[in-house]
């Protein structure tokens, strides 16, 4: 996801009120939500099945001794996900967010507290004494962001990162990395498999990914999108973040069976010129309707706006006839909304006659 990256002006310390709070984590006793059955151990003991070990997420083994009970989710995909599986009781912060929360979650989600909108504090996050913490992006769990893992997990605290976001992508980089393979829903259904074990909820997983699946096979039969050229606009108008090949929007491309007018880059947010833009002439400019403001042009609006007055933009076909496709930033993002693209995007491509 394109984003300001911040500098921290202090160094985080690690007091140890702090260690003794982090190391006193899991003993709470909540249910998960009622829209769903308990969890087979909701007071957080070991438990059977437990510990729970994951051998390989993003190059790390991961144990978790019992079933969370004080968990933070520190980007907006991670919680939506937790929030999906009915885990909100025992969730104890959100945060890093780009978009409302996803319809028909917003009762569970008013469970939970928002710890900042954008990275909290390490101090804040341990305030809650967390015994779980899940991330979207590698970058949230790096410097710059909350903290890295080795901090979480020197006080007791397993982390999870999502696969998305390492499974055939390359981080080394400045910018928001570089795809080695196309991404593709399976790696996004095995996150929620992933979480659902850890929080001893695997019917819950498989419920929520069935349900996933059959919302793309819906979306995408029936019609040939082949014809239909997309450009895929997240953010930014003077240096704007354009999809590369081979990420989320990739996934809603291939699903279509479309063509992304910048599937020559496997850079996952390339920033493009707008005379490059205008060469490649899209059929439909899909574009990001943030309420973060973190930089120019976040919302739908603003974007059309710049579009329709800029000398550059202006007389491209996809302007020209007003084919716009607005999607949320998890939308455009590898989580469970990326079905939501597909969804939008297909509907969008008949409603513009693009479809055969």
């Amino acid at each position: 996801m394109p984003l300001a990256h911040p500098v921290r002006s202090a160094v985080l310390f690690l007091a140890g009120a702090l260690l003794l709070t982090a190391t006193g984590c899991g003993g709470g006793s909540a249910a998960p939500g009622a829209q769903n059955p308990p969890a087979k151990n909701p007071a957080g003991g070991a438990g059977q099945g437990y510990p729970v070990t994951l051998d390989d997420n993003c190059g790390r083994r991961v144990t978790v001794d019992r079933s969370p009970q004080r968990a933070v989710a520190l980007d907006q995909g991670a919680a939506e996900i937790l929030l999906s599986l009915g885990l909100a009781d025992r969730m104890v912060g959100t945060a890093t967010w780009t978009d409302p929360v996803l319809a028909g979650l917003e009762k569970e989600n008013a469970k939970v507290p928002r710890l900042a909108d954008r990275y909290p504090s390490f101090e804040k996050v341990l305030a809650t004494e967390p015994d779980f913490a899940a991330a979207s992006f590698a970058y949230t769990l790096g410097k710059g962001g909350v903290a890295d893992r080795e901090r979480f997990e020197k006080l007791g605290v397993p982390t999870y990162l999502s696969p998305t976001d390492c499974v055939g992508k390359d981080n080394s980089g400045d910018g928001d990395g570089v795809r080695t393979r196309p991404l593709t829903m399976d790696t996004v259904y095995g996150e929620i498999r992933d979480l659902a074990r850890v929080f001893d909820v695997p019917e819950r997983g498989e419920k929520l990914v069935g349900q996933l699946k059959s919302r793309v096979t819906k979306a995408t039969s029936g019609d040939d999108f082949t014809d239909a050229r997309i450009l895929y606009w997240f953010s930014d108008a003077e240096s704007p973040y354009m999809a590369g090949c081979c990420g989320a929007p990739g996934i809603v491309t291939n699903a279509l069976g479309a063509k992304n007018v910048f599937d020559d880059t496997r850079a996952e947010w390339p920033q493009v010129n707008w005379e490059t833009v205008a060469d490649r002439d899209p059929d439909v400019l899909v574009i990001g309707d943030l309420t973060r403001r973190a930089q120019s042009a976040e919302s739908a609006a603003k974007k059309i706006e710049f579009l329709e007055s800029d000398p550059v933009t202006r007389n491209m076909t996809a302007v020209r006839k007003k084919r716009y496709v607005l999607l949320s930033g998890q939308a455009m993002n590898p989580t469970i909304r990326t079905v939501e693209g597909i969804e939008k995007v297909a509907a969008a491509l008949r409603s513009y006659g693009l479809a055969k």
